[in-house]
């Protein structure tokens, strides 16, 4: 009896696993997003959709006897103007900052600058003939946040995503591109690079992982020095339109954060 009772439990969990792990659709076409990895996806959302992807995330780093944390709320907001262009606003939302020295705790509270964008689906990828997937994203960054975060001026940004289907469902992804940033200090201009790679597969159902390296920012020393991390994630797929994810990033320099954890959530409205 004990035997057989403990068959059934077996079956009745993976049965109700198998519910919860599987995706609740089949032959139609998943949500895609640009989180929670760095590299955008090659995708937009289509004419007339909207989707909206944010998420709450913690940033700690300690450097030179200074320890900071940031809290905040990343989204971004995306509209389809048509089958290949879709409009973009994105912000890291509400800011909560705290800055530990030998002098004591300082805080600050606020609002992210804002960046508006575009984003156009230049062609899709032939897994056959190993022709990737091609976007261009153009975004202006605003100084537009609360003083305590605010931008000393206005930044343009090109990017160009590369995307290859790979056998198993799996992707990878490459992001180069370019961004005429201002100098903190100084107020000068200067060119900042961008380069990232990503790789992505499923794990079981509606599950995906994907690790990345992320070149956010290549610039000189005089300009703040590189900004890359190392990140990994998850992705869950609650139905067609719906997806929760996990990340973190880990810094791979000393001018880089030394780590961030974000949840995020995703939907799309069509």
């Amino acid at each position: 009896m004990k035997t057989r009772a403990a068959r059934l439990c077996g079956a009745a969990a993976m049965a109700v696993a198998s519910l919860v792990l599987q995706p609740a659709w089949a032959d139609d076409e998943g949500l895609s997003t640009d989180r929670p990895d760095f590299v955008e996806s090659s995708n937009v959302v289509g004419k007339g959709v909207f989707q909206i992807e944010t998420s709450l995330a913690h940033e700690r780093d300690r450097s030179g006897g200074v320890k900071t944390s940031v809290r905040s709320t990343p989204t971004l907001l995306r509209y389809g103007l048509s089958e290949a262009l879709e409009l973009r606003l994105e912000s890291d939302g509400l800011l909560r900052q705290s800055v530990t020295d030998s002098s004591g705790v300082a805080r600050a509270r606020g609002t992210a600058d804002a960046s508006l964008g575009l984003k156009w689906h230049v062609r899709d990828g032939d897994e056959g003939s190993r022709k990737p997937a091609l976007a261009l994203l153009a975004h202006l960054d605003l100084d537009s946040g609360s003083a305590a975060f605010r931008a000393p001026g206005k930044v343009p940004s090109l990017r160009l995503v590369a995307e290859w289907e790979l056998p198993g469902d799996a992707s990878f992804g490459v992001m180069p591109g370019m961004a005429y940033a201002v100098n903190d200090t100084t107020g000068q201009r200067y060119w900042s690079g961008i380069l990232a790679a990503t790789y992505s597969r499923p794990l079981v159902g509606a599950l995906r992982g994907f690790v990345e390296l992320a070149g956010q920012a290549l610039r000189s020393k005089r300009n703040g020095g590189n900004v890359v991390t190392f990140d990994a994630g998850l992705t869950y797929a609650i139905d067609l339109d719906t997806q929760l994810d996990f990340s973190v990033n880990l810094g791979t320099n000393r001018q880089t954060p030394d780590r961030a954890l974000a949840i995020g959530f995703s939907r799309r409205f069509r």
